[in-house]
C-alpha cells in the first residue's frame, strides 16, 4: 500500500502556485459544477519521474549513435572483439527496439494487473539492469543481452508513463505535462549525442557512455515508489470488484491529495465521488475482454490512437534525418562533416520545436496543432523529393525542406501523438489499448528503418521523399475526419463525448 499521504481537511487560501478551474464532468448524461483545485508544485513531481522513462530511451539514442563509433574503433573500444560486421551493428543498435517491442507485448498482459506505478518501477529496474549488463559485457552476446533488456524497459516505460501522467494530471494543463515527456525524450537525445561526443575519444568509452544511465534510472525508481499509485487505476479496480470498494474509494482519495497538493481542500472525496459516478455512466464496471478491443467505441479509439502513432513513423522521419548530414553539408555547414554535431544541432531545433508544442497545446488543442504540422510535412516533403530529383543545384531547398520538415514534425506529430493514445482509449482498456499503440509504434519505426534502403535503392530518394509526401496527405485527411479534439476535458468526458 501506499504510504499514507499529507491530509488537507479544511479548505485553504490559494497562494500563487494554486489553481482553481472549473470543470463540467459528463454524469448521466447532464452537466453539473464543480471545481478542480490543484498546486503547480505538487503536479510537476508525478509528471517528472515517470518523463524520466522518456528522458531514458531519448539518452540511449543519442548515446548508441556515438557509441558504435567507440567500439568498432580497434584503439579506443577497450576491447578484443571491436571488428564487427554491419549485422551486429545491427544488433546494437536495434537491440533495445526489439527489446521494446516485446515490453509492449508484456505490457498488454501486466498493465492493468500491476498499474501504472508498479510498470513504470519495473521498467526503471529494467533499464537499471541492462545498463548494468551492457556496461560490463565481456563479449557482443552479453552485450546484445544488455540491450535487449534496457529494451523492454524502453517499452514498458513508454506505454506506463503517459498513462500515469494522463491519469493524475489536472485537466486543464494535461495536455502540457503529457507533451512535455516529448520534451524529455528529445531532452535525452541531445544529452546522449553530448555525452557520447565527450566520451567518444575515451578508451572504453561506449561503456561509460551506457552506465551514465544508471543514475536516472535509480532516480525513477525511487520517485515512482514514492508517488502515489493512479486514482484511476484504483477506482477502476474498485468497480470491477477487484478490492473492496470503500477501502480502495479511501485509497483514491488519499493519493487524489498527494497528486493535487494543499489546494484541494476537502474536495477530493467529492472529486473521487465524481470519477466514480462518471466510470459507471460510461460502463467500465465491465471488464474488458480481447474481443471488445476491436469494436464499438473501443475499435475506435484504437483505430485514432494506433493511426497516429502509425502515420507517426511511416510519414519518414527517420529516413529525413538519415540525409540530414549530407544536407547541411551540400549548403556548406562545416558541421556537416561531423555526424554528432549535426545530431546535436538538429536536436536543438527538436527541443526547441516541442517546447513550442508544449506551451500551445492546451491553448490552442489538438487538432489545430497536428493539422498544422502535418500540412508543414507535407510541404517540407515535396521540396526534399524535388530537390533529389530536379533541384539539386539549389541546396538550400533541402535545408528549407529538412528544418521544416523537424520544426513541424516537433509541434504535431511528435508530442501529439503520445498526448492523444494517453487521452481517447476508455479507461477498463487503456492498458490494452496503449500496449497495442506502442506495439505499432516500435513496429513501423522498425520497418520504416530496414525498408528504407532497399526502398532507396529502388526508386531513388526522390521518389521515395514524394512517397512519404502522398503518405502525408492521407495522415491529414485522417486526422480531419477523425481525430476529435480533446482539450479541456477530462478522460471520462473524452470517452463519453468524443467515441
Amino acid at each position: 500500500m501506499d504510504s499514507d499521504p499529507e491530509r488537507h481537511l479544511g479548505r485553504v487560501e490559494k497562494s500563487s502556485g494554486e489553481i482553481d478551474t472549473a470543470q463540467e464532468p459528463l454524469v448521466n448524461g447532464t452537466f453539473t459544477s464543480t471545481s478542480e483545485h490543484y498546486s503547480i508544485s505538487a503536479a510537476v513531481l508525478p509528471f517528472l519521474f515517470p518523463a524520466l522513462g522518456g528522458l531514458l530511451y531519448g539518452y540511449d539514442i543519442g548515446a548508441t549513435s556515438c557509441a558504435t563509433i567507440s567500439i568498432e574503433s580497434a584503439t579506443l573500444s577497450g576491447i578484443s572483439w571491436y571488428d564487427l560486421s554491419s549485422v551486429e551493428i545491427g544488433l546494437i543498435t536495434s537491440g533495445s527496439l526489439y527489446g521494446a517491442l516485446i515490453g509492449s507485448v508484456l505490457a498488454f498482459n501486466i498493465a492493468d494487473f500491476l498499474g501504472r506505478r508498479r510498470e513504470l518501477m519495473l521498467a526503471a529496474l529494467l533499464y537499471f539492469v541492462g545498463a548494468i549488463i551492457t556496461v560490463l559485457a565481456p563479449d557482443l552476446a552479453i552485450m546484445i543481452i544488455g540491450r535487449f533488456v534496457f529494451g523492454i524497459g524502453i517499452g514498458l516505460a513508454m506505454h506506463a508513463a503517459p498513462m500515469y501522467i494522463a491519469e493524475t494530471s489536472p485537466s486543464p494543463i494535461r495536455g502540457r505535462l503529457i507533451s512535455l515527456k516529448e520534451f524529455f525524450i528529445v531532452l535525452g537525445m541531445v544529452a546522449g549525442y553530448g555525452i557520447g561526443s565527450l566520451l567518444v575519444e575515451t578508451v572504453a568509452g561506449w561503456r561509460y557512455m551506457y552506465g551514465a544511465s544508471t543514475p536516472l534510472a535509480i532516480i525513477m525508481a525511487i520517485g515512482m515508489w514514492w508517488l502515489p499509485s493512479s486514482p484511476r487505476w484504483m477506482l477502476l479496480r474498485a468497480i470491477q470488484g477487484k478490492g473492496n470498494l470503500e477501502e480502495l474509494k479511501e485509497t483514491a482519495v488519499s493519493c487524489l491529495c498527494r497528486l493535487r497538493g494543499p489546494a484541494i481542500g476537502d474536495s477530493a472525496a467529492e472529486q473521487v465521488n465524481e470519477i466514480l459516478d462518471e466510470l459507471s455512466f460510461v460502463g467500465e464496471e465491465k471488464e474488458a475482454s480481447l474481443a471488445e478491443m476491436f469494436r464499438g467505441k473501443c475499435m475506435k479509439a484504437l483505430v485514432i490512437g494506433a493511426g497516429l502513432v502509425l502515420f507517426q513513423q511511416i510519414t519518414g522521419q527517420p529516413s529525413v534525418l538519415y540525409y540530414a548530414g549530407s544536407i547541411l553539408q551540400s549548403a556548406g555547414f562545416s558541421a556537416a562533416s561531423d555526424a554528432t554535431r549535426v545530431s546535436i544541432l538538429l536536436g536543438l531545433l527538436k527541443l526547441i520545436m516541442t517546447g513550442v508544442a508544449v506551451l500551445v497545446v492546451d491553448k490552442v488543442g489538438r487538432r489545430p496543432l497536428l493539422l498544422t504540422g502535418v500540412s508543414g510535412i507535407v510541404i517540407s516533403l515535396v521540396l526534399l523529393g524535388s530537390y533529389y530529383i530536379f533541384l539539386d543545384d539549389v541546396p538550400v531547398i533541402a535545408v528549407v525542406g529538412l528544418l521544416l520538415y523537424v520544426g513541424c514534425y516537433q509541434v504535431s506529430f511528435g508530442p501529439i501523438g503520445w498526448l492523444m493514445i494517453s487521452e481517447v482509449f476508455p479507461l477498463r482498456l487503456r492498458g490494452r489499448g496503449l500496449s497495442i499503440a506502442v506495439l505499432v509504434n516500435f513496429g513501423a519505426n522498425a520497418l520504416v528503418t530496414f525498408a528504407f534502403s532497399p526502398l532507396k535503392a529502388l526508386l531513388g530518394a526522390g521518389i521515395l521523399f514524394y512517397v512519404f509526401g502522398v503518405i502525408a496527405v492521407v495522415s491529414l485527411l485522417f486526422i480531419y475526419f477523425i481525430v476529435p479534439e480533446t482539450k479541456g476535458l477530462t478522460l471520462e468526458e473524452i470517452e463519453a463525448k468524443c467515441l
